[in-house]
């Protein structure tokens, strides 16, 4: 079966407003927009996103599939996004079965932008299992690190928005997507593999935000079995993680990180450390 139909639609991710310093001195800045996005699945009104506007598209697919409110992409007809009337109308072929009974109760997240899962979806904790195979190498982890530090972003430039990224197991860049709540660009991103007929198992996800339990069941729900952060993490992130065999690093910044689950995961590289050491001698 082919693939949704897609609108492609465009918005400003930021806007200039005029602030004032502590000296009294006027300019104008740059501040991320957030606007509100009203998915409708199958005309019935399901959801209200609070979004930059980036891949409205694919956040729309992502938070379907994220939410398990449908399993298979080719499922969904088309996904049409107007941002006159801030709404994304998403048509399945089929309907989508006891829709009213499985989106009936919401259990209220840590999590900014969105902030809430369907109650269904913590009871599948218990199916999810991540490939035992998959490693990361220590040169791999810094790089990813410093792929994210040069990245071009609109948090350079307006701040205020939270960053995800999926890289390989070798840490080269694959997809890269900002948003006001870290929960929207993780879904955007899930959408994105889906199009893409993606799978996780041998990827390594990054965000700027922290490592909540909804963003570790999101990760796992991708199949992805390492998550990064240059945060920290709760303590229910911890224990999902814990369960379903998820390694997570947390407080990544230049050279250091926290490995909190799963270290056998990790390729230490000991040879790093030698090579900065030999290089701060001779200077």
């Amino acid at each position: 079966m082919p693939l949704p139909e897609l609108s492609q639609s465009t918005i400003a991710f930021t806007r200039e407003v005029q602030v004032t310093d502590e000296r009294g001195r006027s300019s104008l800045i740059s501040i991320p927009a957030e606007r509100p996005l009203t998915v409708y699945l199958d005309k019935r009104e399901l959801v209200t996103l609070m979004s930059m506007g980036c891949n409205p598209e694919a956040l729309v697919l992502g938070y379907l599939r994220n939410q398990r409110l449908v399993r298979d992409i080719h499922q969904i007809a088309a996904v049409q996004v107007d941002w006159e009337v801030g709404a994304a109308a998403v048509t399945t072929r089929n309907g989508v079965v006891d829709i009213e009974e499985r989106t009936a109760k919401r259990v209220v997240t840590t999590g900014c932008g969105q902030g809430t899962v369907f109650g269904g979806l913590m009871d599948e904790v218990d199916q999810i299992v991540l490939p035992d195979q998959a490693r990361i190498r220590q040169s791999a982890l810094y790089r990813i690190i410093d792929t994210i530090r040069t990245q071009q972003s609109v948090y350079k430039k307006a701040g205020s928005v939270h960053g995800c990224a999926l890289f390989s197991q070798h840490g080269d860049l694959l997809y890269f997507v900002e948003d006001v709540g870290r929960h929207n660009a993780v879904d955007a991103i899930a959408g994105k593999m889906w199009l893409d007929g993606m799978e996780g198992g041998d990827k390594i996800f990054y965000t700027t935000g922290r490592l909540t339990s909804e963003m570790v069941i999101k990760g796992a729900q991708m199949g992805i079995p390492i998550l990064l952060s240059r945060s920290g993490t709760t303590e229910m992130g911890h224990q999902v993680a814990e369960q379903v065999g998820m390694s997570l690093f947390s407080r990544c910044t230049g050279r250091h990180f926290l490995l909190l689950t799963h270290a056998q995961r990790m390729v230490f590289e000991p040879e790093l450390f030698a090579e900065v050491m030999t290089v701060t001698e001779q200077v």
